[in-house]
């Protein structure tokens, strides 16, 4: 099985971290397992601050009950929730059995304070997220 620096390697938003910087936040992060039908989190709930990195299976993204997006390996979730510490914006459901990587929030806001490359690689990756509207640009 990787390792958890192995695995966030995969993550695009880490992807660009040394070695040492990768395994530094690896050791943060804790392994979660989730069996199908399980929700990871809920929207609307504060279902824990943290986020969360897909390492095995699949997972279900909905808002107002309707599905918008599958999860698989590399992809990640709970971002927004981490950075605004508001209640969860979707629901991600396990279809599968499924492997997570989580990092609490204030572990994750003390790596990347000390790690502002990584910081700026969140923050473009929350701005893409956004809704866009073309009469502001």
């Amino acid at each position: 099985m990787p390792s958890a620096s192995d695995e966030l390697k995969r993550v695009a938003l880490f992807s660009e971290l040394s070695d040492r910087q990768r395994r530094k936040l690896a050791a943060n992060f804790r392994e979660r397992r989730f069996r199908p039908r399980m929700d990871v989190v809920r929207e609307g709930s504060m279902s824990g601050i943290g986020f969360f990195v897909v390492t095995d299976g699949e997972a279900v993204v909905s808002r107002g009950g309707s599905e918008i997006a599958m999860l698989s390996a590399g992809d990640h979730f709970g971002e927004l929730a981490m950075i605004s510490n508001t209640p969860r914006t979707a629901t991600v459901t396990a279809r599968t059995d499924l492997r997570c990587l989580e990092i609490a929030f204030s572990d994750f806001r003390k790596f990347a304070q000390a790690n502002p490359d990584v910081m700026w690689k969140l923050l473009q990756h929350v701005v893409s997220l956004l809704p866009h509207d073309d009469a502001r640009r």
